[in-house]
């Protein structure tokens, strides 16, 4: 069966091109001009498998689409922009989306990154046996991480996180207490580490320390070491 795409663009001629490309390579293709009909689409014809959404001419518009179809889905998420500037990764990688791909760019090489992302997509079920891990022994509110239910939990809550930061928090988890670099984490999690921006890494730690860190401004679970990288520590 054809992997599912939507392509969320209000450009028609952009969108139509993109579509054709997409179609070629053997997708199966939906089409949104707006946020509003994106998401109405998602209520309706349900997730697709990938999504592709453009920097529109009102950015804004891109990032709140970005933000809405993250409440509720956790469907992989290509942000297509004209420029790569800093301030455009960085807002839309802070908005809840998994990648970044400024224009132009080749179609291989966007094929590349959304077969990355789907098969990122389908790690906790490729991990079914590992076992649970107690992330923060807090008495009242324990973080638990759950790989084969896909799953973190803060207390009796489930927390709400993306592919990305799911996926980067299961490689911390594979060896607590080892510095793992940016470099190391862009190789095995975006699987691209050769041609990968380190901005990805930092930007997605930071969101996943907002939500499972008792203090974001002072981690204790995700620990940065300066010069070198990335290190989980046990709360015990």
């Amino acid at each position: 069966m054809s992997a599912r795409l939507m392509i969320v663009e209000d450009d028609t001629r952009g969108r139509d091109a993109l579509r054709l490309a997409m179609e070629d390579e053997g997708y199966n293709v939906a089409e949104a001009g707006e946020v509003g009909n994106a998401l109405d689409q998602l209520r309706t014809n349900g997730v697709p498998d990938v999504m592709i959404v453009d920097l529109m001419a009102d950015e804004t518009h891109s990032f709140d689409c970005i933000r809405a179809i993250r409440r509720d889905h956790d469907v992989p998420i290509i942000v297509v922009g004209a420029r790569d500037g800093a301030n455009d990764v960085v807002a839309a990688l802070e908005a809840g989306a998994d990648d970044f791909l400024a224009k132009p760019f080749e179609i291989r090489e966007m094929t590349a990154r959304m077969r990355a992302l789907c098969r990122r997509a389908g790690f906790a079920a490729e991990r079914s046996g590992a076992r649970e891990l107690v992330l923060d022994a807090d008495p009242e509110q324990p973080l638990v991480l759950a790989p084969a239910a896909g799953a973190v939990r803060r207390g009796d809550v489930e927390l709400h996180l993306t592919l990305t930061e799911f996926r980067l928090l299961c490689e911390l988890a594979e060896t607590p207490g080892r510095v793992l670099s940016r470099q190391t984490l862009l190789a095995n999690v975006w699987e691209r580490g050769f041609y990968g921006d380190e901005r990805i890494v930092d930007v997605h730690m930071r969101r996943l320390r907002t939500k499972i860190e008792r203090d974001p401004s002072d981690p204790r679970v995700v620990v940065t070491v300066r010069g070198l990288g990335y290190r989980l520590d046990l709360q015990h």
